[in-house]
């Protein structure tokens, strides 16, 4: 589903992603960990448009999706939150979710609003300001927005991060169901380890630009250089 071929990215004179190359099989649950810095989140920039690579190609289903625009990445069906929510957080939680539709044709975008917002489980919040919201609902709603472009691949850059135990839950529970019951997949950064072994298929490990170890969640956990480097003894 989408293949990363010797990517590189440079910030002046620092590599940030150095010559990587990688594979995202479609239907997988794919997680990517290592230390800040590792270059983990340029990935994800650099993949979805937000930045772009100095050398190397991406392919989403087969096409150069590499130095187009970010809305065309998206509406090719490849969505993707950010660490620190970039919702409108002056707009109530229904007006976020109808953002897409002003440059995307979605039918009947309220009605699928109202379905997302509650399978999410925040519609009881669908009339307040997304700023009112805590970390991890603002987080449940992120996926809420995208889904309104029902992408099928979707790359989540810290979707854990500081957030209750409870909300944590919810969110690990609705990228099962997407994954299980809708066949989406999944590209998950996340210094939460534990939770990466428990959710993803397959992990990769990041460091100084480039990956180190690959391959499931058990062979990672006994690869040498992920215990000496991130996991301890």
């Amino acid at each position: 589903m989408l293949e990363v071929s010797h990517l590189t990215k440079r910030f002046g004179g620092l590599v940030a992603v150095d010559d990587l190359s990688l594979r995202l099989e479609k239907g997988t649950v794919l997680g990517i960990i290592g230390p800040n810095g590792a270059g983990k989140t340029t990935l994800i920039n650099t993949i979805t448009g937000f930045l772009r690579p100095d050398s190397g190609s991406i392919s989403y289903q087969s096409e150069r999706i590499d130095g187009l625009p970010i809305h065309r990445i998206a509406r090719k069906g490849l969505g993707r939150t950010f660490q620190i929510s970039e919702l409108f957080k002056s707009l109530t939680v229904m007006q976020n979710m109808l953002v897409p539709a002003t440059w995307q044709k979605i039918s009947e975008p309220r009605k699928k609003a109202h379905e997302l917002l509650e399978f999410f489980e925040v519609l009881q919040l669908a009339e307040e300001p997304a700023k009112n919201l805590s970390g991890g609902q603002q987080k449940l709603l992120d996926l809420a927005v995208i889904s309104m472009l029902d992408p099928e691949l979707l790359l989540l850059d810290e979707p854990f991060f500081g957030i209750h135990p409870v909300l944590k839950k919810k969110i690990l529970d609705k990228i099962r169901v997407m994954h299980s019951e809708m066949g989406k997949t999944f590209g998950i950064v996340s210094h939460d380890i534990a939770t990466v072994m428990y959710v993803c298929q397959k992990v990769v490990v990041m460091s100084t630009g480039g990956i180190i170890a690959s391959g499931t969640p058990t062979e990672i956990q006994n690869d040498k250089r992920v215990i000496e480097a991130y996991l301890g003894d």
